[in-house]
């Protein structure tokens, strides 16, 4: 569901928190070297600087611009490689409501969700020096888009409208980046709402590891619908759909790497579920709810990610305030509860891993902060890296 409460709530008051923040364009560091010479003989060829990584990178943070002292647009900023400290620089200005984001394969161009009545895309160049550039808006076709992401081919963006329950497609230029009119949309209008839901509510839209088939989250009517999107047109066909027990509120899907498993956060009912996936059919077969670690307390689990060896998995926990670590076992068949860890924050909307996966980063929307974890490769163990970095009330946080 949304920022504010439970999927009872699912339709009125979505989101409307402030979310800006302040960011810095990419800085690099290369070092340079001088060949020595000999006295005699032939000079031998110089020698070429040696490139080094970069020490800061580029983060994008998602926010709200429609209440009052709200920020401009997306924040630009650049985290230390080494220390995982955020330092602020700019946004971009125009862009509204920008509360989800994502970057295309390419790395060129930055795409935001416009999560409002109107749905909208905004796509924006990246730059190595300056602010993004904004080329500009389409229509998702539906009211309150919250999810987007970009098929891994980077020549369709899909999306989902949360507050109309709908998801969408929209083409991708391969030379600019900029969108096209979109190609499909496809209401979530089977089964019917949940209990206490007043209609669907697409949540999440995700190619599979197989890049065969899309996967769509629908909170509203506790269902998980999966698509074979034809890439040469751009319209979906349903395949298959999963089914939840009803009142869980499905939120968001992960992959295990294998691409044979993946983890669902259920918002509503406060659990977490495996879930089988056949890559010939798409076909998605979830198993029995499990813990957050939370207890019993008010919780709604919001997303996680998994180690790119596939050996951890990171849940962040809004109301227990909390990030809980599961060892994956059985090649990705099962999740072992490990601990909770304190976020440092209020209401952990949204999580992110660096590129390395050394840092795990935490958007805390109603604390307005980011808390930056340093990620133990061997045990998964998470450890807080400095004081968290202050923004008002970010909902989303992309590092680059």
């Amino acid at each position: 569901m949304g920022a504010e409460g439970t999927g009872t709530q699912a339709g009125t008051g979505r989101r409307r928190f402030l979310g800006t923040v302040a960011g810095l364009g990419l800085a690099a560091a290369a070092g340079t070297g001088l060949a020595s010479m000999k006295d005699t003989g032939p000079a031998p060829a110089p020698h070429r600087p040696e490139r080094r990584p970069p020490r800061t990178r580029p983060i994008f943070l998602g926010t709200y611009t429609s209440v009052e002292g709200a920020g401009t647009g997306v924040g630009f900023a650049t985290y230390d490689t080494v220390t995982g400290q955020i330092t602020a620089g700019g946004v971009v200005a125009g862009v509204t409501d920008p509360s989800y984001l994502a970057l295309a394969p390419s790395g060129r161009t930055l795409y935001a969700v416009d999560e409002r009545e109107q749905g909208r895309l905004t796509a924006m160049a990246l730059r190595p020096d300056g602010a993004p550039s904004v080329l500009g808006t389409r229509s998702t076709g539906g009211a309150g888009p919250c999810h987007l992401s970009v098929h891994p081919g980077g020549r369709w963006l899909l999306s989902a409208n949360y507050l109309s329950g709908s998801v969408a497609v929209h083409p991708v230029d391969r030379a600019t980046g900029a969108l096209g009119e979109r190609t499909d949309l496809v209401m979530h209008s089977s089964p019917p709402p949940g209990p206490g839901q007043d209609g669907p509510h697409a949540h999440q839209i995700i190619t599979a590891p197989d890049g065969r088939h899309v996967l769509a989250v629908d909170l509203g009517n506790d269902t998980v619908y999966t698509y074979r999107l034809d890439t040469s047109d751009g319209k979906l066909t349903q395949v298959s759909r999963a089914a939840l027990r009803p009142g869980a509120g499905p939120r968001h899907l992960t992959f295990h790497p294998s691409g044979r498993f993946a983890y669902l956060a259920n918002e509503v009912d406060n659990t977490v579920v495996v879930c089988r996936y056949d890559r010939r059919s798409g076909r998605l077969t979830p198993g029995a709810p499990q813990s957050t670690g939370t207890g019993s307390g008010t919780n709604y689990p919001a997303q996680f990610l998994v180690t790119r060896g596939g050996t951890f998995a990171y849940l962040a926990n809004r109301g227990h305030n909390s990030l809980t670590r599961y060892a994956v076992e059985a090649a990705g068949a099962r999740l072992r509860l490990l601990d909770t860890v304190p976020v440092g924050g209020d209401f952990p909307r949204q999580i992110a891993f660096s590129p390395d996966q050394r840092w795990l980063f935490a958007a805390n929307q109603k604390s307005g902060s980011v808390t930056v974890f340093s990620v133990d490769a061997r045990t998964g163990a998470l450890h807080r890296a400095g004081a968290p970095f202050q923004a008002p009330v970010p909902v989303c946080v992309l590092p680059r």
